[in-house]
């Protein structure tokens, strides 16, 4: 397992690629296998990788990494099979005959590092599992029609739309969008949504549309009705 080089353009589009499918690097709320990720790229993925680049700046957010639950793994043990991580730096050193017993012991520790990992994970699997599994209730949700703000007119309306887009939740569908004029040749974007309102509220989805900061100034709620 592993994403190659994620110092690289290549690795890059790996993760890319890998996170097009999901929102996080394991399971579905972050975790430490973000944060081992996050800590190996030298910066944030380029525009054009809108999955990498919508992880990147959600994981960014969060000050207290530190504190988001799960254990960090060597990067060879993420990312889709049948590839080798090699990405530079990322590999631990074997330790030198000085080295002292503190150093040693942390890395005697991984063993059981990885097994408290894994029984996280398949603790949130059979959780989720479950939850899913139940009969379905009335799930209440509302309709929402958001307006877009770039920051001048020479803003990629187009590309702003498709960072949006690349926004995935669970509880979150996309819809129809349209341009509209603002004024001095600047357009916004006007995107309606449909959430799930105990699984996606304005709030996040604010913090990760305005994530964007290279495109967007400022989202709000043009419309809000209950379906």
């Amino acid at each position: 397992m592993g994403f190659g080089d994620l110092r690289a353009a290549s690795g890059l589009k790996v993760l890319n690629g890998f996170l097009s499918e999901r929102s996080y690097i394991e399971g579905y709320v972050p975790s430490q296998a973000d944060v081992a990720v996050f800590d190996s790229l030298s910066g944030a993925p380029s525009a054009d990788l809108v999955h990498a680049l919508r992880w990147y700046h959600h994981i960014l957010s969060y000050s207290q990494r530190s504190s988001l639950p799960g254990v960090k793994k060597p990067l060879g043990q993420y990312g889709p099979p049948g590839l080798a991580d090699t990405t530079s730096g990322s590999a631990p050193s074997a330790p030198k005959e000085e080295e002292d017993d503190d150093d040693i012991d942390l890395f005697g520790s991984d063993e059981e590092e990885d097994e408290e990992a894994e029984r996280l994970k398949e603790e949130r699997l059979a959780q989720y599992a479950a939850k899913k599994s139940k009969k379905p209730t009335i799930t209440a949700k509302s309709s929402l029609l958001l307006d877009v703000k770039p920051w001048d007119d020479e803003t990629d309306m187009k590309q702003l739309e498709a960072l949006v887009r690349s926004i995935s939740m669970e509880g979150l569908l996309w819809g129809q969008s349209k341009l509209l004029p603002v004024g001095y040749g600047i357009q916004k974007l006007q995107i309606n949504c449909v959430i799930e309102d105990d699984k996606v509220g304005t709030d996040v989805l604010e913090e990760q549309i305005t994530a964007f900061e290279d495109f967007v100034q400022s989202m709000d709620v043009a419309a809000f009705n209950k379906i």
